[in-house]
């Protein structure tokens, strides 16, 4: 290897490793000549694996005696709304160790926003929502990041689980203080009504005729068909329309739906209704006592041990938005995590946030999150790599990269290097390429989350190998 190409690699290298500092990024271009050379990569794993040693050997003992939920709770932005990535990790964990249920689950369409694609929520009423990246206002965001409510007591939610992988035997509603704001129920009714209303006729108008005709021909007066149309003189115009009064009736029609809710029982966190019959469908309708509606989201379980593997995403989330609901950390508790993977940074890269800032926020978080689950055990993901403009390197994910890893130990928690795994800062033009990123150069595709969601899988199932090993030692 000569000289000039010894060096071009070593620069490849220490960029893949994140070792780059905060810089003015919107003045820097990358070398088109090094994105062209082979990546060498680290190897993928999981840093400092022992601070979720307690989450392996749970694995470990799932695996043994085949018994027992094990639930792991992937926490994030736009990258983990979606359920793309996530929804890979959860089938490749759930292949190994079992299906104990889709999860939590929350209707974004509702929202107005995007959601996963494997189930569906529809409603017969429009809903108001909140987002933890607004303002405060005094909305109830909880558990999914987005406040969902309304005032109106006669609509009804039909969530239909579409793949026998989403079957259910226990459904739970997370709402503010666990109230009771919601009932279930598996039938729905269409009750016909009918009435007698006044009798409506209605004429158009033809060329050359008079006020005078038309009402001759309906047999009324010309100052009552005038009165009906709210008419102040006798000019009409063909191809216009007027009401006829008349005192006959007609029958009206009318449906409706009606629903037979189902017995609810409680817990601490939740309100649920549970079955020996795995279900396909259900509806989320009124309490019959309450008076405003309040969905933070619903949980899925089988009769099944396994995995549940919940995603949690808010399209533009940062750490200090979630820091504002101390709601969202209360409500964690509904979910018994065992595990909490966090993957947050992306957008705190673009708001050009120094490391020590975000660092700040990751530490509040971590906090929150420990004051309601003290037990929990914590994996921090690095952001993936992403462009500014299209063109300009984000150091700033490197740079928080490198500042978590180096912060893992210390802090007790398990970190697992995304942005290292996908090339670092010179893999952005080989993943785009490779049709995984999208044009934005921030968000990658289909194909790519579910790279991400292989790799992160992988990563955790090494740990796992390497923690099996240790206790046959």
């Amino acid at each position: 290897m000569n000289k000039k190409h010894f060096f071009l690699l070593l620069f490849l290298v220490l960029g893949v490793f994140a070792q780059a500092q905060i810089a003015d990024t919107t003045a820097v271009a990358i070398d088109s000549a090094s994105v062209d050379m082979p990546l060498i990569l680290p190897e993928n794993g999981i840093q400092n694996s022992k601070a979720i040693g307690t989450f392996l050997k749970k694995l470990s003992d799932l695996q043994t005696n085949n018994n027992g939920k094990i639930n792991i709770v992937h926490i994030g932005d736009s990258h983990i709304q979606a359920d793309l990535m996530t929804n890979k990790v959860r089938k490749k964990l759930q292949s190994v160790f079992g299906n104990a249920g889709r999860g939590f689950v929350f209707p974004h369409n509702l929202a107005k926003t995007n959601g996963a694609w494997d189930i569906k929520f529809s409603s017969n009423a429009s809903w108001e929502n909140h987002r933890i990246i607004s303002p405060t206002n005094g909305s109830k965001v909880g558990l999914s990041g987005i406040a969902l409510a309304t005032k109106s007591n006669n609509f009804s939610i039909e969530f239909n689980a579409k793949e026998a992988d989403n079957y259910f035997t226990t459904i739970k509603i997370v709402t503010p203080k666990n109230e009771n704001n919601f009932d279930f129920s598996l039938d729905k009714r269409i009750v016909t009504s009918e009435k007698k209303v006044p009798k409506k006729v209605v004429h158009k108008i033809k060329n050359g005729e008079a006020i005078s005709i038309i009402a001759d021909k309906y047999n009324i007066s010309i100052a009552a068909l005038k009165k009906a149309n709210g008419l102040k003189s006798d000019k009409i115009r063909a191809g216009k329309t007027l009401k006829i009064p008349t005192s006959g009736m007609q029958i009206q029609t009318a449906e409706r739906s009606e629903y037979i809710a189902l017995p609810m029982l409680c817990d601490a966190n939740t309100q649920y209704f549970k079955t020996d019959k795995a279900l396909e469908k259900i509806y989320i309708i009124p309490h019959k006592s309450a008076k405003e509606f309040n969905l933070n989201g619903v949980i899925l379980e089988n009769n099944s041990p396994g995995i549940l593997y919940h995603n949690i995403g808010v399209n533009g989330a940062k750490f200090s938005d979630y820091n504002k609901y101390d709601l969202f950390f209360e409500q964690l508790k509904a979910l018994q995590p065992d595990l909490i993977i966090i993957s947050l940074g992306t957008n705190e890269s673009f708001d050009k946030m120094k490391s020590e800032d975000y660092l700040v926020q990751l530490d509040l978080f971590l906090q929150n999150v420990k004051s309601h689950n003290p037990n929990v055990e914590i994996l921090i993901t690095s952001a993936p790599p992403s462009l500014f403009q299209r063109k300009y390197p984000n150091f700033f994910v490197a740079d928080y990269a490198q500042k978590i890893s180096n912060l893992a130990v210390d802090s007790n928690y398990a970190f697992w290097d995304m942005y290292a795994q996908l090339g670092g800062l010179y893999g952005v033009r080989r993943n785009f390429n490779q049709g995984l990123m999208a044009n934005d150069r921030v968000h990658y595709s289909k194909l790519g989350y579910e790279k991400q969601g292989n790799l992160l899988s992988e990563a955790i199932l090494k740990a796992f190998e390497v923690y099996q090993n240790s206790i046959k030692q």
